[in-house]
């Protein structure tokens, strides 16, 4: 039997969370607001979007367990999950270990629990660099991620039936 799964992108109901790293603040902002701008135009309203900020990028995978219920006690209530955050290259490795550890978490988080975890972590050599992925539109990480939310969403729905 031969099927395809499509793009798409329109409401596929449920609740949406976004964890986002406070470190960076002013770029994570910007891709926290193209997230709402690209679940507005897909007719997400703002009130089941919930957001969560934690102070930096290395906090984000343990928030994204919780809300997906892979840990104890927690009910996962959400379609899926943006991971938000600005990790700009400096002069020593901790760049190196922050991003392994936010990438493997997040990742870890989507595949125990199979909800769409979405990384828009930015992993940037500069901070130019960073806000051109924070920009309006097309161009901001944050806006796409929602999009991918979308997407999977319907993915998975589509895969379960």
């Amino acid at each position: 039997m031969n099927f395809a799964v499509e793009r798409d992108l329109t409401d596929p109901g449920g609740r949406f969370a976004i964890v986002a790293s406070r470190f960076n603040e002013d770029v994570v902002k910007a891709l926290v607001a193209g997230a709402f701008d690209a679940f507005a135009k897909h007719h997400i309203h703002k009130e089941r979007v919930d957001v969560v900020w934690v102070p930096g990028a290395f906090e984000i995978p343990l928030v994204c367990r919780k809300l997906v219920g892979t840990e104890p006690y927690v009910t996962g209530n959400y379609a899926a999950i943006l991971a938000l955050g600005a990790v700009i290259r400096g002069a020593t490795p901790h760049f190196d270990a922050i991003v392994r550890a936010v990438t493997t978490g997040v990742a870890r988080a989507s595949f125990e629990s199979g909800v769409p975890v979405i990384f828009g972590v930015l992993t940037t050599d500069t901070p130019e660099q960073a806000w051109e992925r924070a920009g309006k539109g097309g161009g901001n990480k944050g806006y796409d991620a929602a999009l991918a939310a979308l997407e999977m969403v319907h993915v998975l729905q589509k895969l379960d039936r």
